[in-house]
């Protein structure tokens, strides 16, 4: 039952077109003596739709770096919205279809932790040399640190691993960071 809840859950997300994230820049207020607001009986260019707005309006920063102004904000009230407030709008039209929850940022969301590695050196075969090279490059300077400032020698700040796809290189990424009671961020 749990696993059909979770699976509609998955499909219900994934059938809803996938929404351009925002940040509320400013709510402008129809009230406000902003200069906007135009005479009755003046005519011409300066006399449009958004000069005479009568509702509430947005600008807002996509994260596409662009800055739109929202004459019609879309499906949230208004009232609702905050300077800062995360918003997902719609790709083509950049109508606020839902407000997101501060955590929402995706930029964050993609270095959340998942679980501890539980993978260890025993777990990887055929990398024997990367294992010892790793060790002594990473491990050993965090576990022992003394060893490395009695010598005088100043341990790496870190190391690149690089390889065809399913050589190993994340296993012994996250073998590494369960040797070390280190946090391991999937990207």
């Amino acid at each position: 039952r749990a696993k059909i809840k979770e699976n509609q859950e998955k499909v219900r997300v994934n059938v809803q077109p996938p929404l351009l994230v925002s940040n509320i820049v400013e709510i402008l207020d129809p009230d406000a003596e902003d200069g906007l607001m135009v005479e009755e009986d003046e005519e011409g260019a300066a006399a449009d739709a958004h000069a005479q707005r009568k509702t509430h309006s947005a600008v807002i920063k996509t994260s596409t770096r662009q800055t739109i102004f929202l004459p019609i904000p879309g499906l949230v009230p208004v009232d609702e919205l905050r300077p800062n407030d995360l918003v997902g709008t719609n790709k083509d039209s950049y109508l606020i279809l839902e407000k997101l929850p501060d955590e929402f940022d995706s930029r964050i969301k993609a270095f959340e932790i998942d679980e501890r590695p539980t993978e260890s050196y025993a777990d990887i075969a055929g990398c024997d040399k990367q294992i010892q090279e790793l060790i002594e490059a990473v491990v050993l300077p965090m576990t022992h640190k003394e060893m490395f400032e009695t010598i005088g020698i100043k341990p790496p700040k870190g190391v690149l691993l690089f390889g065809p796809p399913g050589t190993g290189k994340t296993l012994l990424a996250r073998a590494c960071a369960n040797q070390t009671d280190a946090a391991f961020f999937k990207i």
